[in-house]
């Protein structure tokens, strides 16, 4: 069978991976505890599901607009407006299927087979996968361990090039948990200015930053880096709503029209009922998501703490989202029980889940191999089992 050749260039999601694995196993009888996932164990708040039963009753089983629904794009503008100072027009709104799929349509629509864009990295797996398969070139700049994972914006100023054509950002960061400051992002935003590039700034993070840390969102240094700035959102973290498939992008209208195009060639419209839902969870009450952020910072502060007391193991704390990033290439070149050699972070993230049942993802799909990456978004019990067997195995390699 000869299958298209654009999948030679594509990886499959390591994170999806993993959790497909160790959902596998949970199946066949096995004692996994999964900390590979980015989903919220929390249940979606009762109102948004209510809304979303009266939708189904009231007849929300139909196409809508291949933007979204009408309501639900006015609804999302006046919430971005809320959170970033700013006016928003409904037609700088695009409801899809998932924020991954606002990101695809972005760059689809936004790059050309040759150009690059700029990642800095640790980041998300899927950004680098998603522009390979708009033809363009993922250029990956690693930010040091020992800055915190800070964004460094003089390293990606040297990273531009002719062909640069996007400066890709995530922040509170996944994996690591960083919240870009001001003064970075300030930097980039000038960057940007000055190299006529586009500026995609993936905030589906913004609701989760801890210990006094802020977001900030450049599009509010002024007009002509707004004009520039792709903001994706959605609905799937902060709101407990990641199988809901709601993401919400806020880009200049003629971008809007152009992933329009692409979106009405592929999925046409999100789910009718899960754009009902979200209108929900935008308009309605909020505090269940305060209740949901705090929950995860006492699991952010447990986790990192119970890493730091594993000899070998440093982690930078970090300042959002619900991921841990520890550094564990101390065991690399080490022995299992059984003699096998750990020669990187898969083969690592492979005997935990064999000899541990412990699911994590290894920070070479990140770009950042020697890491590993942590969900304390599952349940407190599921992350205090899960730490106990990683340690005990990583003080059995030899």
């Amino acid at each position: 069978m000869r299958l298209a050749k654009r999948l030679s260039v594509v990886a499959p999601s390591m994170t999806m991976k993993v959790t497909a694995l160790a959902a596998e196993m949970r199946a066949r009888g096995g004692d996994v505890i999964s900390l590979s996932a980015g989903e919220p164990d929390f249940d979606t708040p009762a109102h948004i599901k209510e809304a979303a039963k009266r939708a189904l009753d009231a007849g929300a089983t139909k196409y809508t607009a291949v933007e979204g629904t009408p309501k639900l794009r006015a609804a999302a503008a006046a919430w971005f407006a809320k959170a970033h100072g700013f006016e928003v027009s409904p037609a700088e709104v695009m409801v899809s299927a998932g924020a991954k799929q606002a990101i695809h349509n972005a760059f689809h629509a936004l790059l050309n087979p040759g150009d690059e864009v700029i990642l800095p990295a640790p980041c998300w797996v899927s950004y680098a996968e998603i522009a390979k398969l708009a033809g363009a070139t993922p250029v990956p700049v690693l930010a040091r361990p020992a800055d915190g994972f800070a964004i460094d914006p003089d390293a990606i100023a040297k990273a531009v090039t002719k062909a640069t054509r996007m400066i890709v950002v995530c922040s509170p960061s996944n994996p690591t948990g960083v919240i870009c400051g001001e003064g970075t992002l300030r930097a980039l935003s000038e960057l940007a200015e000055r190299h006529d590039l586009w500026l995609l700034t993936d905030d589906i993070y913004r609701g989760l930053c801890y210990g006094g840390a802020r977001f900030v969102q450049p599009a509010t240094f002024g007009p002509e880096i707004r004009r520039r700035t792709i903001i994706v959102d959605g609905v799937s973290k902060s709101y407990a709503m990641t199988g809901w498939r709601i993401g919400l992008c806020l880009a200049p209208p003629e971008v809007v029209k152009g992933m329009a195009t692409l979106q009405g060639q592929s999925t046409t419209n999100a789910a009718a009922v899960s754009q009902a839902a979200a209108l929900a969870a935008l308009e309605g009450p909020q505090d269940e998501l305060e209740r949901m952020r705090l929950a995860f910072d006492e699991r952010r502060k447990f986790t990192v703490g119970r890493l730091r007391a594993m000899p070998g193991v440093t982690c930078v704390e970090p300042e959002g989202a619900f991921y841990a990033f520890p550094d564990v290439s101390a065991f690399l070149g080490k022995r299992t029980p059984k003699g096998r050699l750990i020669e990187g972070d898969v083969e690592l993230c492979e005997y935990l889940l064999g000899s541990a049942g412990v699911a994590v993802v290894p920070g070479s799909a990140f770009f950042a191999p020697g890491f590993v990456r942590l969900s304390y978004a599952t349940a407190q019990t599921n992350i205090e089992k899960g730490l106990a067997r990683m340690a005990r195995a990583l003080a059995e390699l030899g």
